[in-house]
């Protein structure tokens, strides 16, 4: 129990330490695969599949082959591109592995800082396109420590950024995550970007130049050069119930903690949290009915005062022979006036291939 509480307080001192207002890299925060999409996110003390490289690395411990995982995503009605690919295994009875890239990006966007020629005609020829991309490429890795149903995994994450032609950046950061069983319960520990994750851009100097100038009376200066993303906590309490006809519910809540004060349902100077609770119903573990509540915002009224918003999620699932069908009917975009998604995700057991 001893190993247990030090290695919470280390997670817990890496995060709190780090006090900083910047923030960036927020594409990681949108997630992955759809059965936890369904899920409201709650998923870090029960995930133990592939994607678990991305929702608690502890979890890949409970990998029993090679699993692959894809989703394909639309984000603010078609205008970006979301796209994720994971891959884990098992290395020996006591670790596992995963690598898994992510990549959120808008393309063909119009360059039009050269439309209007020194004369002040304007010339359409002098339009041109570009994409605007953020990756991350993540190697995780889990390991049993010795101490009954404990287990331990950690991430480095890569991260790269790209404007066109204008502006690039490279980003370094690490996750940890912790896992333990008590009887019936499960729990989860998850602690993002646990030391700040820093990202330093570079920027074509010659390009702001020619355009900084555009506009009288509107220059620009140059942004900073360095980005900080702020260590994050998730905290997950969850328990299944066995039922009758070959029927089981699990059940997940978890908090989400900021360091730093947002419209979060509790917020405060130092820390702001949002719940979110996942409830998953199976048959035989072949079909998944999932649903799931989060992202309780106060949110501002144009006519004044404030409400409690919050996000409503459900998913169905489906399992043959280590081929997984995942579905969710989800608020991508994390606001009252974005439309809700349809979100699929494929994930292979590598058993289905030797058979």
């Amino acid at each position: 129990m001893k190993k247990i509480l030090i290695l919470i307080a280390i997670l817990f001192a890496f995060t709190v330490t780090a006090q900083t207002r910047k923030y960036s890299n927020e594409f990681l925060n949108i997630g992955v695969d759809a059965a936890a999409f369904g899920l409201s996110n709650a998923v870090v003390a029960n995930t133990e599949d592939v994607n678990s490289g991305y929702w608690n690395p502890a979890g890949l411990l409970n990998l029993k082959d090679q699993q692959i995982s894809l989703m394909h995503a639309s984000y603010f009605a078609d205008i970006a591109n979301y796209d994720y690919v994971g891959y884990a295994q098992p290395i020996d009875e006591k670790s596992a592995f995963a690598i898994s890239i992510i990549r959120f990006g808008v393309d063909d966007i119009l360059d039009t800082t050269t439309l209007i020629e020194a004369d002040g005609s304007i010339n359409y020829n002098n339009i041109s396109l570009f994409s605007a991309t953020d990756y991350a490429f993540t190697l995780s890795y889990a390991r049993d420590l010795g101490v009954k149903n404990l287990r331990f995994g950690a991430s480095v994450k890569i991260i790269r950024r790209i404007i066109g032609d204008f502006a690039n950046s490279w980003g370094f950061g690490f996750d940890a995550g912790l896992q333990y069983d008590y009887e019936k319960w499960h729990f989860g520990l998850m602690a993002r970007d646990i030391t700040t994750t820093f990202n330093t851009w570079s920027f074509d100097e010659d390009k702001f130049e020619d355009i900084k100038n555009a506009i009288p009376g509107q220059n620009q200066e140059l942004p900073e050069k360095t980005e900080i993303t702020l260590p994050k906590l998730q905290l997950g309490f969850a328990r299944t119930f066995a039922m009758k006809n070959k029927l089981s519910l699990q059940t997940e809540l978890d908090l989400n903690i900021r360091f730093s004060e947002t419209n979060d349902l509790i917020s405060s100077s130092f820390a702001s949290i949002n719940p979110a609770l996942g409830l998953q119903l199976d048959y035989n573990k072949l079909v998944f009915l999932r649903a799931g509540v989060g992202n309780f915002q106060e949110v501002t009224q144009l006519e004044g005062g404030e409400k409690i918003g919050v996000q409503p999620n459900m998913g169905l699932g489906f399992h043959y022979k280590g081929i997984y069908i995942d579905y969710a009917l989800t608020n991508l975009g994390k606001t009252d006036e974005s439309l809700y998604s349809n979100i699929f995700s494929v994930k292979l057991d590598w058993s289905v291939f030797g058979k």
